[in-house]
């Protein structure tokens, strides 16, 4: 980290206040150093396959696209959603960076729909982003994107964890993760969970309900949804890593990326995420390209979901014009 981006992150931990305080996990760490010399780079080659085995299946469900019947097309769309907002609206919004309350109803909601999306049960998925907000972009980050697009996208999946990112995940502290009955609920049963929710549902809905194959019902709002939205999330530490503008902060690697927001329903709004990690938002702009934060704020609205973190206008306004980059636009 640059001297510059120390100063704007002491600067930011007065002017958070509170906010910060309750999540000080997912906030940047500039004491870490990192050691000399790198360890040897050691292949997951069960994941290796796996994965390989995975996009050429989904592959194989483009290729069925047009055998599937519009039921089946909108089904998938029904599951992409549901799925993803199991990633953006609860393993990140609610459990990583605690912007919210969320009801028990909601909360179970969003870690079968987490189950669905087979990206890690909560409690680990939460760890590891608050590892990447409080190291980001160092060899303690777990998908560090100074290490290239391929690295930050898929490759930190394909081979072992550099030592410094399990060293500094294990320092944690996760009581508010051990103490949520739902997440350690999901931990126990998360392999059972993943096989009915995350293929046999997708698959025997439309079997059943409205006669679609079983291999259709399986490779595509099964495995290809499955890839589509692990792509979609990996995008964000990938692409919005790189490229886009940074109108918050300029010392720091996230951007502002609009394609990353559509694919991945509110993530892309990169450089100001990680310059107010708290804001249940992640974006100044409410629900612009942002079908997570329309869906918490449905939530809101029912009654489920609550006592949402805000960052304030004038904080926005002071930030820009200490730390960004002149490309601002508002909205």
């Amino acid at each position: 980290m640059t001297e510059a981006e120390t100063r704007n992150q002491h600067a930011d931990k007065q002017q958070n206040g509170d906010a910060m305080a309750e999540t000080a996990d997912d906030v940047f760490d500039d004491t870490y150093k990192e050691k000399e010399g790198k360890p040897p780079r050691m292949f997951v080659w069960r994941n290796i396959i796996l994965m390989s085995l995975l996009h050429i299946a989904a592959l194989y469900g483009l290729l069925l696209l047009p055998s599937a019947s519009c039921l089946t097309l909108a089904w998938t769309a029904v599951c992409y959603l549901i799925s993803a907002l199991g990633v953006t609206a609860g393993a990140h919004r609610l459990w990583s960076h605690r912007s919210y309350k969320a009801s028990f109803p909601l909360r179970v909601f969003l870690a079968l729909a987490n189950s669905m999306a087979f990206q890690n049960d909560i409690y680990e998925w939460a760890r590891d982003h608050r590892v990447h907000h409080k190291y980001s972009e160092t060899d303690a980050d777990p998908h560090n994107a100074t290490r290239g697009f391929f690295f930050a996208h898929i490759g930190w999946l394909l081979v072992r964890k550099h030592p410094d990112v399990i060293e500094k995940g294990k320092k944690l502290e996760l009581s508010d993760l051990k103490a949520d009955e739902v997440v350690m609920f999901q931990r126990r049963h998360y392999k059972l969970s993943v096989v009915i929710l995350c293929f046999l549902v997708p698959m025997l809905v439309p079997w059943y309900f409205w006669g679609e194959s079983l291999s259709v019902g399986y490779f595509v709002p099964g495995v290809l949804r499955y890839a589509v939205v692990l792509n979609a999330t990996w995008l964000v530490n990938s692409a919005a890593h790189i490229w886009g503008n940074r109108p918050y902060d300029k010392s720091i690697n996230p951007r502002e990326n609009p394609l990353v927001a559509f694919s991945a329903i509110g993530e892309g709004f990169h450089n100001y995420h990680h310059t107010f990690p708290f804001d249940y938002a992640t974006s100044e702009f409410g629900c612009k390209l942002n079908l997570t934060t329309a869906f918490i704020d449905l939530m809101c609205f029912m009654g489920l979901a609550k006592d949402c973190k805000r960052v304030s206008k004038e904080m926005i306004v002071a930030r820009i014009q200490r730390t960004g980059d002149n490309s601002y636009k508002s909205g």
